[in-house]
């Protein structure tokens, strides 16, 4: 946990909605002033509807949620005070330019006019979106309207800042200004809470992070903390020609391992002694013609995550073969 103070808490909350649908399942975590928190978890996994019980949307069944110490559930309109939030589905920006989308956010959440545009061209200028500034809405791509959400949410930033999804539809290059302004906003001592599914993101963009599977919390800490027992392994991935083939690689990968496919990738961990087998089959495969590339790499978060709560559905596990000891 940061030296700094809690921002926000939550203590043991569960949201049981009608028909017995439990979204949170006696979830607690605590967010730090200058801290960039992630919730990572595959779709369902109750994610939003943490959020949405912060800021007061929904109210949770029980538990206590309180920022800066006061009673959230209690007085939600504290909460979307305090809370600034990019939620999941886009912002309506039919009829309205980003620029000035940007601009009445921060004047609505109490900026001063001047205040309103300077930052207005800060963030217009630090997401690199000035050539569609004044473009209206409709005719904006979708990482252009992805940006400009999350212009609107951080131009007059609360105590907390919320983040569902922050990058999705956004082009490669301007996700690491996106994300240059994230930090920005914990430097600024905001606590910031940031809900993804893509592992690899988070992994270099948050403090720490707690992994939900169907509502609970099933692992938290620093990404180095939740690599722990893995930091002597390695990640084997190799892009085969087709998803059959790999598919028929994932089962006689370095030595039986089990392996994780993903199209036409092919994920294995080995321990580090192991390297010179698992280059010796990576090359062997190359050289037949299975597989295009390969790479190793230290186990990166994503294969914590996996290993935790299963491979999104576009993925499947491959052990059939037997596992060497």
């Amino acid at each position: 946990m940061s030296a700094q103070p809690a921002v926000l808490e939550v203590d043991d909350v569960v949201k049981v909605y009608r028909g017995g649908m439990r979204a949170n399942d006696g979830i607690s975590l605590e967010v730090a002033a200058g801290e960039v928190f992630g919730m990572l978890g595959h779709n369902g996994a109750g994610k939003t509807t943490l959020l949405n019980q912060v800021v007061g949307i929904a109210r949770p069944t029980s538990g206590r949620i309180h920022i800066e110490g006061h009673d959230a559930v209690a007085d939600p309109e504290m909460a979307r005070q305090v809370c600034s939030m990019q939620p999941q589905a886009q912002a309506p920006l039919e009829g309205v330019a980003p620029a000035e989308a940007i601009e009445l956010m921060a004047r609505i959440r109490g900026a001063s006019r001047a205040r309103a545009r300077r930052r207005t061209a800060e963030l217009v200028e630090g997401l690199d979106i000035g050539a569609w500034a004044t473009t209206k809405g409709e005719r904006l791509s979708g990482g252009v309207q992805r940006l400009t959400a999350f212009a609107m949410a951080v131009a007059e930033p609360g105590r907390l800042v919320m983040l569902d999804e922050p990058t999705n539809d956004v082009d490669p290059v301007r996700r690491r200004l996106l994300w240059a302004q994230v930090r920005e906003l914990a430097q600024a001592g905001c606590a910031v809470v940031l809900v993804t599914h893509n592992v690899l993101e988070a992994e270099r963009a948050v403090d720490r992070l707690v992994i939900l599977d169907e509502g609970r919390v099933i692992a938290h800490g620093s990404p180095a903390q939740l690599r722990g027992e893995h930091a002597g392994q390695l990640r084997v991935e190799a892009e085969t020609v087709s998803p059959e083939v790999a598919r028929d690689v994932a089962r006689g990968a370095v030595g039986g391992r089990p392996a994780t496919v993903a199209g036409r990738r092919v994920i294995v961990s080995i321990p580090v002694e192991d390297s010179a087998g698992a280059l010796a089959w990576a090359a062997r495969e190359q050289q037949e013609g299975r597989i295009e590339s390969f790479s190793f790499a230290p186990v990166s978060l994503e294969d914590i995550y996996v290993r935790l709560v299963g491979p999104d559905p576009d993925t499947e596990e491959v052990d059939d073969a037997p596992v060497e000891p």
